[in-house]
């Protein structure tokens, strides 16, 4: 059983999307458009790495996680001196990662990222 396991949670792995790379993106937000570039890193299903954005600068990558095309990760950021915490909830397709993120006081708005390399 436990054999069966570890091969199941491999080939689950396996089948994961591959964002390792730099990806750039752009979101509408009511402050205007922001523009971030992604750098993903991925061990397996444990996702790491940063992005910087013009707006609030760069932030690390947090608890991310890719289980087959799902994407999940958080960001810290500061703007106009207040820290918040931005969760990201996401869907690969080939080059193409389509992202809501989601911040206090119900802010959200979506991200379309595109492999650069």
């Amino acid at each position: 059983m436990r054999v069966f396991l570890l091969l199941a949670l491999s080939a689950l792995t396996a089948l994961a999307a591959d964002i390792n790379g730099t990806w750039k993106g752009s979101a509408e937000t009511p402050n205007g458009t922001i523009e971030r570039t992604f750098v993903f890193k991925t061990d397996g299903a444990s996702v790491t790495g940063e992005t910087v954005s013009e707006m609030m600068g760069k932030s690390v990558i947090k608890n991310g996680k890719l289980e087959g095309d799902s994407l999940t990760f958080s960001i810290d950021v500061k703007f106009q001196d207040n820290e918040m915490t931005l969760n990201y909830k996401g869907k690969v397709s080939g080059d193409t990662i389509k992202l809501t993120v989601e911040g206090p006081n119900n802010l959200t708005f979506e991200y379309t990222a595109k492999k650069t390399s």
